[in-house]
């Protein structure tokens, strides 16, 4: 199942401007690659940011929004953004549940 996490922080705590924010950010990656089958993620699809938006996207497959909580908790994530995950679809899966009910 497909998941968007959209983390955001404020100017105050981005890795930009906090030394605290840039060591977890820097260290971000490794420590979901290194977690991922604790939580059972089982792909990271995509890890996107914008920076003047002080906002981190990261798209995960996994097998629930619960171990995603878990992960963000365990990889800092949560120390320095407010967390939101969202269960996502893919574009062309949509078009083809929507073509079939026709």
């Amino acid at each position: 199942m497909l998941f968007g996490v959209f983390a955001v922080h404020s100017p105050e705590s981005c890795p930009m401007n906090n030394k605290i924010s840039r060591e977890i950010f820097l260290d971000i990656e490794n420590k979901i690659k290194s977690s991922m089958k604790k939580f059972q993620i089982i792909k990271v699809v995509g890890f996107y940011m914008s920076v003047l938006e002080h906002e981190w996207i990261i798209i995960l497959d996994a097998k629930s929004a619960h171990d995603i909580e878990q992960l963000c908790i365990a990889v800092g994530i949560s120390s320095v953004s407010t967390v939101k995950i969202v269960p996502i679809n893919e574009y062309a899966t949509t078009v083809k549940k929507l073509k079939s009910q026709k």
